[in-house]
């Protein structure tokens, strides 16, 4: 994969926000981070890192879940979104897929992608378009489109949930876990999907997700999350070839495979923080 170039352009810009939840719990701390538009960013961590409520900040969903930016600004081309209407966002070119799919079960999956173009104005035949190109990077769902999504398998809910994504035509999709709770072989094809929606597409990418060694291979930037703060950053292949990343999230030394009570030493370590 290709890492950033210099010459991208910004799309998103996280500056040094802070997190609330129910005005006691501090979620995230300082947290900065540019996502370069028409790439692939990663943000990457265990899980309670913080990755999902940075997303959730992004898109304004945060408040359904009595969270409030408390300190910072976040910029989507250049325009201060903080506060901003999570509907108002879709219109404007920013989406969200949500961690666990959130697909509505009792509905067909035709008519779950359908809901994503809620927001749009320009008339049936270019929502009927949009349709037909979801099919065209998701041949599966075409095959069960006039099944319930409730009886359909993890990795088709997830189709499900990144086809409803694109019907709004977004310009930028933040996805949450993409692999979760699927198999191996399913996870390369989400990611493949997306990497050609990126490429053939322009859609700029913004995932949250643990499987660090899949999502390295795919992205072109990534951030490291701990404790509600980024640690680390830098292009995928920096990323990738950094002996702590390589030992702490990649279970890899010089020395070869670890395992996963000598990785947890980490915690002791952090050598990026001294």
């Amino acid at each position: 994969m290709l890492d950033a170039s210099p010459q991208q352009t910004t799309l998103l810009e996280v500056n040094n926000i802070e997190v609330l939840y129910n005005h006691v719990i501090l979620a995230l701390k300082g947290v900065s981070l540019d996502v370069p538009k028409g790439g692939i960013t990663a943000i990457l961590g265990g899980n309670g890192a913080g990755k999902s409520t940075t997303l959730k900040a992004i898109s304004n969903l945060i408040h359904s879940e009595r969270g409030e930016v408390t300190k910072g600004s976040i910029l989507y081309e250049g325009r201060n979104v903080v506060g901003l209407d999570p509907a108002d966002l879709v219109k404007s070119g920013v989406v969200q897929v949500m961690e666990g799919r959130h697909c509505f079960e009792h509905l067909t999956v035709e008519e779950n992608l359908l809901t994503g173009a809620y927001t749009r104005t320009d008339g049936r035949g270019a929502v009927a378009a949009e349709l037909d190109l979801v099919y065209e990077y998701f041949p599966r769902l075409k095959e069960r489109r006039k099944s319930q999504a409730g009886y359909t398998s993890g990795g088709e809910q997830q189709m499900t949930a990144i086809g409803r994504a694109l019907m709004s035509r977004p310009s930028m999709i933040l996805l949450d876990e993409p692999s979760m709770g699927l198999a191996p072989q399913l996870v390369e094809q989400i990611f493949e999907i997306v990497a050609r929606l990126n490429r053939e597409q322009g859609v700029t990418f913004l995932l949250a997700e643990q499987n660090t060694n899949v999502a390295l291979r795919y992205a072109t930037t990534g951030f490291i999350m701990e404790n509600g703060r980024i640690v680390m950053e830098g292009s995928a292949q920096e990323l990738r070839e950094n002996p702590d990343v390589k030992e702490f999230y990649l279970g890899m030394s010089d020395k070869g495979r670890k395992s996963f009570r000598e990785v947890r030493s980490y915690r002791r370590r952090k050598r990026w923080l001294a």
